[in-house]
């Protein structure tokens, strides 16, 4: 896991790519931990599908509710991100492919 300090993001907070975190800032642990949520379920889709199923989701999701941060809220990876952020034991016992279920997200 690498993280790197770019000051060219100043709209995102942290973007992690492949196992690589890029941010302007130090991460919280939580910020840290919910990107350490986007590797594992990027590892199990192998990268490339992650982003693939990622950036297919958010598009359907803006066209319904022409809103892209209400879209990106309601990408079902940053439903489980959100959702287990805080819990720092959440990776230990984490089953794989869990972002296939429904969780109600928190940030609409």
């Amino acid at each position: 896991m690498k993280i790197k300090k770019r000051s060219f993001m100043k709209r995102f907070y942290a973007i992690n790519l492949f196992g690589i975190i890029i941010t302007c800032e130090k991460l919280s642990k939580e910020s840290l931990n919910h990107e350490l949520i986007h590797t594992a379920q990027a590892k199990e889709l192998l990268y490339v599908l992650f982003y693939i199923w990622y950036i297919a989701e958010w598009s359907v999701l803006v066209l319904k509710y022409r809103n892209w941060m209400k879209a990106y809220y309601n990408i079902r990876f940053e439903k489980e991100a959100y959702a287990h952020q805080n819990d720092m034991e959440y990776l230990i016992r984490r089953k794989h492919y869990c972002y296939l279920k429904r969780i109600e997200a928190r940030h609409i």
